[in-house]
């Protein structure tokens, strides 16, 4: 091993190779930067690295080895550092009884399989780490909040389930906006305690000496341990323990471990299910109404409690019910203190010093949008796991089997181990499909961990189908069902707008009707602009294409004959009345749409909204309409006749597809692929000046509009647009598309080349999304490093919470999802988007391995890549290409090839 020594002080790092200090160097600290940078530079300072780092500082600390005073304040320095060298931190003390290869190997393991946060956080900062530390099994989520809280400034409980919206109505500038949002359902999660009848403990920094909170990805417990000493010279030390059960969905555990330490006297336990909970999680939205819930009824048996409520306007019906058990409490004096909209159970005993007293709590919750018998009957009946140590225990049994598929094993990289499995742990967590086969509903952009973006589900989908498509194709099936439930929602929506077929809204939630914001809040300003971001039309097209991903890998024909076409067909139906042809020029342009960039609502000093000839719009109808056509000239006469039926889809229309396919309008100018049309009569916008004033211009749309200007004016965008459709087809495809339009490219990598570097000059990454597409983009144009550096962005994005606090609204599913599609399709290489595996690996040099399973109509593979090569083990006989040659594969034997 190649280690190396540390101990920090406040104003230097003092290193060495060895324990014994004989080469000690040391590296001044910089007072006038942040400690992360330091770090950062003191790393970038170092000619060998080390692949450990031992740190010699006496552990001053009970719950974290690794934490120090620095400047008076208590840092996790072990995580500051594994987060810098991306390598396992140790500290001295943990080789003493043991050798330095197995204390790294153990911490290795560790940090690659949790996610903890050291001491209290507060406002947006605890809020993000709540939503990262989230439990749940795709019908709840439960966010990671201390069980001692109520919402305030610094904490936020909250449980979700998905599909529960409800709409209420706020006065704005004169006008009554409706907004519908996931509502935040009464919080059952509620414990705390007293000593001698005193004041009931929150949490309160001047109480706590210690705080540790850590989720474990593997099992799916989430552990919090504090260390409290009262004002009156008390101590206790308290466990809290949460986890979900991904069996019965409906149910999660609660476990509080108290222990006083100095001192003997009697403890009252108060737990809770309160009712009083609004929607209060995004700052923005606190002015509008969100009183969502009507509490009908508590009832109390025994020491069960059941809370019944219903949503004020969907009507939603719910039933929580909650058992309490407290194995080493014996004869507590038990009682019952309900409130108006809250159920209150107490315990009272005596508490000896050096005594732990456990106590538990079962919580079950039930919705008449998916129990259809009387709920409060059917909790009545409930039965729970015996104990939380059963639950526990299921639960790790059950991620067990989660891993054994979804796991992305990296090596050389203990940071991105770590946030790729918790991407894989929050992508499972937000849908899965022992829960989602019972639903109605799909996944919305920040999962079950938030009220950002109010829940809706969006285009971001795309990004998640991705990944769920190769692990549980029958969860992707359950996940389009909800946009099947909602077809006729979209073609109302069409009709409304003076079109045919289906026109999805931007943003869905309960019905599948449009909920986008009619305006919205400028920060910078603090004024409510207009808000066109329902003209994006395009989230249609990322419908049918998750219809025809999941198709591709699933052959899943009684799916596509029974709903998949029908889906398609009303698709194309809104996109060919939107398609208008320009007898002159004989091309087609749709209009009156936003591309996926955003920051561009229409054309500047033109007061209607929306632009012309989107590329990324125009380049995915003109290939959905080449798919339609294959099936229409491969599927039976039957299915096509029901569902042309069914979607009174005529000859005329089938005539219109080839053409509108191979007439769209796209505008160029030399090399370049114009984003919309008008696009390069924009001006050209002068970043370092705003970068000046500003540092983060990720939102220049609002900046711009706090200057009295407006981003239509200029080439700027959010995320990636014109170079989208790369990240969805595979390069044959594309460009084919734009040789069926007209537009044939000669020289492919020239165009990705040159297309690249142009707008990656003209985007500010406004969304994480953007970052990962243009990651994919960059190994195409063979510019590994800012590849590299955008996606690690990415994937510490919501760990680092890049975009000034949007974590406290909820983790960022999309962009999780992209970043395990990215590892495995590009990094990896192995593209499933042709008839067989299409093999081209871009390894990393920053890591040694990657291995993860995958299946492919209905072959199971097996990958492990490295910088040599790459192996490779099927379940069954099949083919891929590898390298651009075809290469058999037997069943169940492993083959390994190099590069």
């Amino acid at each position: 091993m190649k280690p190396i020594y540390i101990k920090i002080t406040d104003s230097q790092i003092i290193y060495a190779n060895s324990e014994n200090a004989i080469d000690e160097k040391s590296f001044d600290l910089d007072s006038n930067i942040e400690l992360k940078q330091n770090l950062q530079e003191f790393k970038d300072s170092l000619s060998n690295l080390p692949n450990v780092i031992v740190i010699t500082n006496p552990s001053k600390f009970h719950l974290k080895k690794n934490a120090i005073l620095f400047h008076e304040e208590v840092i996790d320095l072990g995580a500051e550092l594994e987060n810098t060298f991306h390598i396992p931190v140790i500290n001295i003390e943990e080789i003493i009884d043991s050798n330095l290869l197995l204390a790294a190997e153990k911490e290795t393991d560790y940090a690659s399989w949790h996610l903890d946060y050291y001491g209290l956080a507060h406002e947006k900062r605890q809020y993000g780490q709540e939503s990262m530390q989230t439990i749940g099994n795709g019908y709840f989520g439960l966010r990671g909040t201390y069980l001692e809280t109520k919402a305030n400034d610094d904490n936020y409980p909250a449980t979700y389930i998905a599909g529960v919206f409800d709409q209420l109505s706020t006065p704005i500038n004169g006008r009554d906006i409706i907004n519908e949002d996931l509502v935040n359902l009464p919080n059952a999660q509620y414990i705390t305690f007293s000593i001698n009848n005193g004041q009931r403990f929150t949490i309160n920094e001047s109480d706590i000496k210690e705080s540790n909170r850590s989720l474990d990805l593997k099992s799916g417990l989430l552990t919090i341990k504090l260390l409290v000493q009262l004002d009156d010279g008390k101590e206790l030390r308290i466990v809290e323990k949460k986890v979900a059960d991904m069996q019965n969905y409906h149910d999660y555990y609660l476990q509080y471990a108290i222990e006083p330490v100095n001192f003997n006297g009697k403890i009252t336990i108060y737990t809770q299910i309160d009712g009083t909970v609004v929607n209060s999680n995004v700052e923005r939205y606190r002015n509008l109404s969100n009183k969502h819930l009507v509490i009908d009824q508590i009832n109390n048996i025994d020491e069960t409690a059941i809370l019944s409520a219903h949503t004020v306007q969907s009507d939603i019906k719910l039933a929580i019910k909650t058992d309490l058990n407290h194995p080493t409490i014996v004869n507590p004096k038990y009682s019952i203190h309900n409130k108006a909209e809250i159920a209150e159970q107490q315990l009272e005993f005596t508490a000896s010093a050096g005594e732990t007293y456990y106590f538990e709590k079962d919580v079950s919750t039930y919705t008449s949008l998916e129990t259809k018998e009387d709920i409060v009957a059917v909790a009545k009946k409930h039965q729970f796991l015996p104990s939380f140590a059963d639950a526990a225990k299921q639960a790790q049994e059950d991620w067990q089997k989660v891993w054994t598929q979804e796991d992305v094993i990296v090596t050389g990289d203990i940071t991105a181990q770590k946030l790729l499995r918790l991407n894989s742990y929050s992508m499972t967590t937000a849908a899965q499909n022992n829960a989602n086969k019972d639903l109605d509903a799909s996944v919305g952009s920040r999962g079950l961990t938030g009220e950002g973006y109010r829940g809706h589900i969006f285009w971001d989908e795309l990004f998640d189908m991705n990944f769920y498509v190769l692990h549980n194709p029958e969860l992707v099936k359950s996940l389009l069902m909800y946009r099947y439930n909602r077809l006729h929602a979209a073609m109302d929506y069409a009709g409304a707008d003076g079109y045919n077929g289906a026109m999805y809204p931007w943003q869905s939630g309960l019905y599948g009707d449009e909920q986008s914001q009619e305006v919205h809040l400028n920060p910078i300003t603090n004024k409510w602009d207009p808000d066109n971001s329902r003209k994006q039309r395009h989230v249609s097209l990322a419908i049918a294409y998750n219809v025809l991903n999941y198709f591709h890998l699933s052959h899943d024909e009684k799916f596509m004959q029974q709903f998949g076409l029908e889906m398609l067909l009303d698709i194309a139906k809104f996109w060919i009345d939107m398609s208008k042809l320009d007898k002159d020029t004989g091309k087609y342009t749709i209009g009156n749409v936003m591309g996926p960039d955003e920051f561009h609502e229409g054309y500047p000093g033109v007061k209607e909204s929306g632009l012309k000839n989107n590329a990324y719009t125009n380049i995915m109808v003109s290939w959905l309409f080449k798919k339609i056509g294959n099936f229409i000239n491969t599927e039976s006469s039957d299915v096509l006749d029901n569902n042309f039926r069914k979607t009174n889809f005529s000859d005329i229309d089938i005539q219109k597809l080839d053409d509108i396919r191979h007439n769209l309008k796209l505008d160029f100018q030399g090399n370049i692929l114009g984003q919309f049309e008008g696009y390069f009569d924009l001006k050209r916008l002068d970043f370092d000046k705003y970068r000046q004033q500003y540092g983060n211009i990720s939102r220049m749309d609002r900046i711009l509009k706090a200057h009295e200007d407006s981003p239509d004016n200029y080439q700027v965008a959010k995320q990636a647009d014109t170079l989208m459709a790369l990240f969805n087809l595979t390069d044959q495809d594309f460009f084919d598309i734009l040789a069926d339009l007209g537009y044939p490219i000669t020289n492919p990598e020239m165009f990705i080349d040159d297309n690249v570097k142009y707008y990656i000059e003209r985007t500010t990454h406004g969304s994480t999304l953007s970052r990962i597409v243009y990651s994919m983009l960059l190994l195409k144009a063979d510019d590994t490093k800012t590849a590299w550096k955008l996606f690690y962005e990415a994937l510490t994005s919501d760990y680092y919470d890049i975009q000034g606090g949007t974590t406290a609204e909820g983790i960022h599913l999309g962009v999780m999802g992209a970043t395990l599609n990215l590892v495995t399709s590009f990094f990896a290489g192995i593209d499933y988007r042709g008839e067989v595996l299409d093999i081209n690996p871009n390894m990393p040099k920053q890591w040694d391995e990657i291995e993860f399973k995958m299946n492919f109509k209905g072959t199971k593979f097996n990958f492990r890549i490295n910088s040599d090569g790459i192996s490779i083990k099927a379940n069954r006989d099949t083919e891929v290409i590898f390298i651009g040659k075809k290469l058999p594969l037997v069943a169940n034997q492993e083959i390994q090839l190099t590069y």
